[in-house]
């Protein structure tokens, strides 16, 4: 049996600790005893990039929020899938997420830091998104394992009611808010809805393949006049 070696450990501003594991050619990202990432598992947060980006329509020169760098699955699926216009800026909290990028995962993760369409801010994603106002055609969290504060306390805002409506107010026209869950949240449906969102919820399989565990993601779209 191939072991699972721990390559390091990452604070978690405010508390927590994020450790990187490494079995054969797979890595691994946990927090306590929960596994937030799998290099394995990567098709939803590939699908979070691709399907909020074919909701924005042709848009000539998107810019794009990426709330968690995670792996860069869905950094590196939205630059592929984007002109050269694009902008895509990544909200990373944790420091150690981008060094292991930099470092035992470079191979993993390829040019997405270094493409010149992205803009790396190191921060909480909340505060991003409250001091932008139509700033962003799509934002995309993959920060916890659903709608609720898993990696931090202070992710909860997120999810209420003032945190998607600050996420309204960041989004042009027409935006998209997309989130990424392991597992459905009716009540966070509701919440979507309720702040003037039309809401779609799609299921999708974990692994690139079609297999794995079932996800969710939802796609909130801005109304007109919203």
């Amino acid at each position: 049996m191939i072991p699972r070696l721990l390559l390091g450990t990452a604070a978690i501003p405010g508390g927590g600790e994020l450790k990187l594991f490494q079995r054969g050619d797979d890595f691994m990202i946990a927090l306590d005893r929960n596994e937030l990432m799998s290099s394995r598992m990567s098709g939803s947060e590939e699908a979070l990039a691709e399907m909020a980006i074919a909701r924005l329509g042709d848009r000539p020169a998107p810019h794009i929020l990426i709330g968690g760098y995670g792996m860069g699955f869905t950094l590196r699926k939205a630059l592929a899938l984007l002109g050269p216009r694009a902008q895509v800026s990544v909200a990373e909290l944790v420091p150690g997420i981008i060094e292991w990028a930099e470092g035992p995962m470079a191979a993993l993760t390829g040019n997405g830091l270094t493409d010149p369409r992205t803009l790396l801010v190191m921060g909480d994603v909340g505060m991003v998104i409250e001091h932008a106002q139509a700033k962003y055609d799509a934002i995309l969290l993959d920060v916890d394992n659903g709608p609720d504060g898993l990696s931090r306390a202070e992710n909860n805002r997120l999810y209420s009611r003032a945190g998607i409506a600050a996420a309204r107010m960041a989004l042009r026209p027409g935006g998209v808010l997309a989130i990424w869950s392991a597992a459905p949240d009716p009540a966070f449906t509701r919440r979507l809805e309720g702040q003037r969102f039309d809401v779609e919820e799609v299921v999708i399989r974990a692994r690139a393949n079609g297999k794995g565990p079932r996800h969710v993601i939802w796609f909130a779209t801005k109304r007109a006049g919203a």
